[in-house]
C-alpha cells in the first residue's frame, strides 16, 4: 500500500490507508464457500467498491442518495435469502456474507438491505396475494420501488406488540389512523407495508393485527424525515402520519393476520443483524490492523509495541467468535433448524461484540481515529443503531432467558 508522504518536518505521513479489505478469517470459517456462495459474496464487494466513497460524503451531509439504493437491486443484492419463485435464491450464508459485506462498506447501506429486502420484500413473499406479488414483488427486489416496513411507533418500541395504529372498516375501503416512527425509506416514495390494529367491534378480526400495502403517494399518508441522527446517516428514517389513510380493500395482505406473523418477519432479520455487526466489526479490526502497521510513534510502528499487539489480539478474539457464530447460524438454517432464539442469541453476542470492537480500534488509532476518512468512527456510531433496532439487547435477553429457563420475565 502507498502512504502519502509529506515535504514538511512534523508531517512525515499525511493520510493512512486504513478501509482496504483484508479478509481477515483467522480460522478459515468461510474457506469453503461454494462457487454461487463466492459469487454473490464477490458482486457484493464490487458494489461497496463502486459507491463507499459515495456514502462517505453521504453520510457527512445526511443524504440518502436514491441511485445508490437502487443500484444494489439493479446487481440482485437486496433478496436475502427469500425463498420465493420469482427471486434470486441465495443461501443463507450468501445472503448473509452479501449482508456482512454490505455492511463492512456503509452501515447506512446495510440497513437498505434490511428494510429493503429483509423486511419489506420479505413481508411481500410471505403474506402477500398473488396479485400483491405479481405488481410489487420484481419491482422491489430491483429496487426500482422502495419499500419500508412500519411497525414501530413513537410510543411502542421494544413494545411494539402493544401498537396502537387502527384500520377500520369502511364501505369499499380501509381507513388507516395512527403514527410510525424510525421507518427506513417510510418517506421516499414507494409503498409502506403498514401494521394496524383492527378496529371493527362485533367482526371477528376485532382486535387483530394485519398488514397494508399502502402506496407513499396515498391522501393523508405524511412521511417526514427524521433529521438529527448521528448514527446511519446516510439512508432517511421517516416520522409517519396517517391521517385517516383510505386504502381500498384488497391493500390488506392475506396472509398476515396477527403480531406473530410480524414476529416471524422480525426473527428472519435479526440474523442479518448479527451478519452486519460483523461486517462492521469486520472494517473496524481491519483499520486498527492497518493503522498500526502504518503509524510510527516512539521510532516504530505502533505494531510492534506490546499492548497493540495484545488489544489488536482481543479484537481478533471477538471478531473470530462473531463469525463462528454467523456461520454456524447459517448452516442451522440451511438445515431447517434454525431456531428464534438462537437468532437472537447472535444478534445478542454480535452487536455487543461489535461495540467492543469499535471502541478499541478507535482508541487505537488516536484522533485519526474520529476522521470520517479512516471509517471507524462511522462505524461506531452505526453499530449503535443496529445495537437497538429489531430488538433490543434487553429484549434479546428476555426472548433467550424465556428459552433456557422455560419462565416468562417480560412485564
Amino acid at each position: 500500500m502507498s502512504i502519502p508522504e509529506s515535504s514538511f518536518p512534523g508531517e512525515r505521513v499525511s493520510s493512512y490507508d486504513v478501509t482496504a479489505r483484508l479478509d481477515t478469517d483467522y480460522y478459515a470459517v468461510f474457506a469453503d464457500l461454494s462457487d454461487a456462495d463466492r459469487a454473490a459474496w464477490d458482486r457484493a464487494k464490487a458494489y461497496v467498491d463502486e459507491v463507499r466513497d459515495r456514502m462517505v460524503d453521504a453520510w457527512d451531509t445526511a443524504d440518502y442518495p436514491l441511485d445508490v439504493a437502487r443500484r444494489m437491486g439493479e446487481l440482485d443484492l437486496v433478496v436475502d435469502g427469500i425463498d420465493h419463485p420469482a427471486l434470486t435464491r441465495l443461501s443463507p450464508l450468501a445472503a448473509g456474507l452479501v449482508n456482512m459485506e454490505i455492511s463492512r462498506g456503509d452501515g447506512s447501506l446495510g440497513t437498505v438491505l434490511a428494510v429493503q429486502g429483509g423486511l419489506a420484500l420479505r413481508t411481500l413473499a410471505l403474506f402477500g396475494s398473488r396479485e400483491q406479488q405479481d405488481r410489487w414483488l420484481v419491482p422491489l427486489a430491483r429496487c426500482e420501488v422502495l419499500g419500508s416496513f412500519a411497525l414501530t411507533e413513537p410510543d411502542h418500541g421494544s413494545d411494539s406488540v402493544s401498537l396502537e395504529t387502527t384500520a377500520r372498516r369502511d364501505g369499499d375501503g380501509w381507513v388507516l389512523r395512527g403514527t410510525k416512527k424510525w421507518i427506513g425509506n417510510g418517506a421516499s416514495g414507494g409503498v409502506t407495508f403498514v401494521w394496524a390494529r383492527v378496529d371493527d367491534e362485533g367482526a371477528d378480526e376485532h382486535g387483530s393485527v394485519r398488514c397494508f400495502l399502502v402506496e407513499q403517494e396515498t391522501p393523508g399518508y405524511v412521511g417526514t424525515v427524521i433529521r438529527g441522527k448521528a448514527s446511519l446517516r446516510g439512508i432517511h428514517q421517516a416520522h409517519i402520519v396517517l391521517d385517516d389513510a383510505r386504502v381500498p380493500l384488497d391493500a390488506v395482505l392475506p396472509g398476515a393476520r396477527s403480531f406473530k406473523d410480524a414476529s416471524t418477519v422480525l426473527y428472519s432479520t435479526r440474523s442479518g443483524v448479527a451478519w452486519s455487526a460483523l461486517g462492521h466489526a469486520t472494517a473496524c479490526y481491519e483499520a486498527a490492523l492497518a493503522y498500526a502497521q502504518q503509524r510510527v510513534q516512539f521510532g516504530k510502528p505502533l505494531a510492534k509495541f506490546q499492548m497493540v499487539q495484545e488489544r489488536l489480539t482481543q479484537m481478533l478474539e471477538q471478531l473470530t467468535a462473531m463469525q463462528l457464530y454467523c456461520r454456524t447460524m447459517a448452516d442451522l438454517e440451511a438445515a431447517g433448524r434454525l431456531r428464534p432464539t438462537q437468532a437472537s442469541l447472535a444478534k445478542y453476542h454480535n452487536t455487543r461484540a461489535a461495540r467492543r470492537i469499535a471502541s478499541t480500534a478507535r482508541d487505537l488509532l488516536g484522533g485519526n481515529g474520529i476522521l470520517l476518512e479512516n471509517a471507524v468512527m462511522q462505524h461506531m456510531a452505526d453499530i449503535e443503531a443496529i445495537h437497538t433496532y429489531e430488538g433490543t439487547e434487553s429484549v434479546q435477553a428476555l426472548l433467550i432467558g424465556r428459552d433456557i429457563t422455560g419462565m416468562s420475565a417480560f412485564a
